[in-house]
């Protein structure tokens, strides 16, 4: 398996007061469009991720709205997986490519999420979870994942200061990244201080709510080297799913769905996880990177901590991990946080990332969930 990504766009990920949802698609896509060398009638089709624009901003129907205002009217797909939307949208645009049907495609995520008010965001965002058996009894996402810290604190004896690392380290790595929502230092002190959300979580442990787009566009192997002299290929792609509610899982303490899309996608490359140079992982919380990384096998389980105590996922480590800022730093526009990632590992693996670059990077992994874990959608990336 091999799908070249021969462009990128991005805009800065944050509260975009002055620019609608529209407008942040059709930068994105712009950017891409103009960084492959090509033109819009190139293009064979387009796929959007997007969670949940209907409630945010009151528009659905948002694959056609993109389309039209790019002027095209070629096939366009919205793809809707919570939080994984823009993860499982970059799946399906390599699929169509590799099943014969189209060329080259655009693949984007875009949300708006801060034209509505904070308790009504959670209110859609929990859309992701069982409606019956979590959000009913007042649960959030937050909530969730701090019954996944304390049971992952008392099964292993994870530490309130290496969750803490999570997010000091990827606001580090913010600082370094001109579309981050946050670019400022943080330290261990600072988040354990913060603002309580759902014990042991505080603010500083949570990903904000955001704006952004973000798009790839995708091109057949063959093909690439046409448009671009440094293609970056998929080779791998992987996504596997488990129960809505939290209570139902065989672990608290395991997300069976990264663990299973992550071996689909090890395989279809025909790698293993020591041939990964870095990752970009959903650290929708400090605990969802800790996790990740012990499910992605960077670690044996429970071992997640240490690695933010032995400096191994910084930039400079054996694995660096969420070199953008990750989700906590660059921010969360649901339906485009699959896409950033994509974008980051295109770029670190182009040697294009500044000062957060990687050395020698070869092998790229993104990690996109969608809910507590009930979707999780992986792809491995090389040169």
């Amino acid at each position: 398996m091999k799908v070249a990504i021969i462009g990128i766009g991005l805009t800065k990920f944050d509260e975009h007061w002055d620019k609608n949802l529209r407008e942040l698609a059709i930068e994105a896509g712009t950017k891409a469009i103009e960084d492959a060398g090509i033109r819009g009638r190139d293009l064979n089709a387009m796929y959007i991720g997007n969670m949940s624009a209907g409630r945010f901003i009151g528009q659905e129907h948002v694959a056609a709205l993109v389309s039209g205002e790019l002027g095209l009217s070629i096939p366009a797909v919205r793809v809707e997986g919570a939080c994984a939307s823009g993860g499982l949208a970059l799946r399906e645009g390599v699929f169509s490519i590799l099943s014969g049907q189209n060329d080259i495609v655009l693949v984007g995520g875009a949300e708006k999420m801060t034209d509505i008010m904070p308790d009504y965001v959670t209110t859609t965002l929990m859309g992701a979870a069982d409606q019956e058996w979590e959000a009913y009894y007042g649960l959030t996402f937050p909530s969730l994942y701090a019954m996944i810290a304390r049971r992952h604190m008392f099964e292993f004896g994870t530490t309130r200061e290496q969750m803490a690392k999570v997010a000091v380290k990827n606001h580090h790595n913010g600082c370094m990244n001109p579309i981050a929502q946050f670019q400022n230092e943080i330290t261990i002190k600072d988040v354990i201080n913060s603002t309580m959300v759902a014990d042991p979580l505080t603010l500083l442990d949570c990903s904000p709510i955001t704006d952004g787009a973000a798009a790839v566009i995708l091109c057949k192997a063959e093909l690439a080297k046409k448009y671009t002299d440094t293609p970056v290929y998929i080779i791998g792609t992987g996504q596997a799913s488990d129960t809505l509610a939290l209570h139902d899982r065989r672990s608290l303490t395991t997300l069976d769905a990264t663990v299973k899309a992550a071996q689909m996608a090890y395989k279809q490359a025909g790698i293993t996880v020591k041939d990964v140079s870095l990752a970009e992982v959903h650290d929708c919380f400090t605990i969802a990177e800790i996790v990740a990384t012990e499910d992605l096998g960077f670690c044996k389980k429970g071992d997640g901590g240490k690695l933010l105590d032995e400096g191994v996922t910084e930039i400079g480590g054996k694995i660096p991990v969420n070199t953008s800022g990750g989700l906590k730093a660059v921010g969360h526009p649901v339906g485009a946080t699959g896409i950033k990632q994509a974008a980051e590992i295109v770029m670190q693996l182009k040697g294009e990332a500044g000062k957060r670059q990687v050395k020698d990077a070869k092998i790229g992994l993104t990690h996109n969930v969608g809910g507590s874990g009930a979707t999780a959608v992986v792809h491995i990336f090389s040169r």
